[in-house]
């Protein structure tokens, strides 16, 4: 050890002192930035985690929902009349858009917006 002298033997003890504690310094250093890594690399995990059930919660509401309009569509195939079918075939081969000049389908009842409406509009004028 090196009480007081200065000689070459105290400098390269001081050296080596310096090298070793700078070395755990060092160690230290990439410790904590192994840490940080992890923590980051967790909470990506996690979010990556709550993304996929969030996504798989959507598929299969897609998948209900496709369900539900292909049972939709087998029916009004059923109902729609061989001319309406018709049109609607040529439609989709030249991909213009329906017209809106359809008469409603004979099943829709047409009378039964237009009575809603009105005892609205009876409990408003007897109310006020």
């Amino acid at each position: 050890m090196c009480t007081g002298a200065s000689g070459p033997e105290c400098q390269t003890n001081r050296g080596h002192r310096n090298t070793h504690s700078s070395g755990a310094s060092v160690v230290a250093i990439d410790n904590k930035i192994e840490q940080a890594m992890d923590l980051v690399k967790s909470h990506l995990m996690y979010a990556v985690r709550e993304e996929v059930e969030v996504l798989k919660e959507q598929i299969k509401e897609l998948i209900e929902k496709n369900s539900q309009l292909e049972q939709e569509n087998s029916l009004l195939k059923t109902l729609a009349s061989p001319e309406q079918m018709a049109q609607f075939q040529a439609q989709t081969q030249t991909g213009s858009p329906p017209t809106s000049t359809q008469p409603p389908a004979p099943t829709q009842a047409p009378a039964l917006p237009p009575t809603q409406p009105q005892p609205a509009s009876h409990n408003s004028g007897s109310s006020a």
